[in-house]
């Protein structure tokens, strides 16, 4: 081979190699959606600690409800919402009764966990690996960075048409949920531990004396 047909051949893969570079670089990087997260959540996640600021509108967009809190969650189906300002109640259960604390009406509802989780929410995030048992999972569009799974419940009776929860690096950030009657909830979550020690005194509840209590 003569130098001129040599060095003709070494600039053409010089070029070609400038021209696959480039691709390489625009090939997009696998990512996990939405499915991937709420496989990993239930999995490596235990425990969680975190606040949360909630927003509910009517049919018309309309806001009939902005609360913020804080939130524990313990499988298998332990959990505590305080929910502060402007309306004070405690949603807390220990694993067998479900006991709900409305500080302005001085009044406890409490139920056995089996009827009060059924397709809930709480059962959702609290619930064990066979949430797919009570819910239908599908990846819904990514959205705002999240990774997005909608979880539609089995149980008609559930009071819910659906529930949507974003994922960031696995770990729970959003909850979007439509409930029959046409109220929209969002749910946005930060200050988020994953796997922290939780107190499990944080999961007992002992009403208040002077408080009607009301339920089974």
């Amino acid at each position: 081979m003569n130098i001129i047909k040599k060095l003709q051949r070494t600039r053409l893969h010089f070029i070609n190699s400038l021209l696959v570079l480039p691709a390489l670089f625009l090939m997009p990087a696998a990512h996990a959606d939405g499915m991937d997260s709420v496989k990993a959540f239930y999995e490596k996640t235990q425990a969680v600690r975190a606040s949360f600021h909630q927003v509910v509108t009517d049919k018309q967009g309309r806001k009939v409800q902005e609360v913020q809190g804080t939130m524990q969650l313990k499988r298998p189906n332990k959990f505590r919402w305080d929910y502060h300002k402007p309306y004070e109640q405690q949603i807390i259960s220990d694993g067998k009764q479900v006991w709900l604390y409305d500080t302005e009406l001085a009044q406890v509802t409490v139920r056995d966990i089996g009827k009060a989780l059924g397709s809930s929410p709480a059962a959702l995030l609290a619930g064990g690996k066979a949430i797919e048992e009570t819910f239908t999972l599908a990846n819904a569009s990514n959205r705002d960075g999240l990774n997005w799974v909608s979880a539609q419940p089995k149980d008609k009776e559930s009071g819910f048409e659906k529930i949507l929860l974003g994922f960031k690096d696995n770990q729970i950030q959003e909850m979007a949920l439509l409930d029959s009657f046409g109220h929209n909830t969002k749910i946005v979550f930060s200050k988020v531990e994953v796997n922290p020690a939780l107190d499990e005194k944080s999961f007992l509840f002992k009403p208040p004396k002077g408080v009607d209590v009301v339920g089974e």
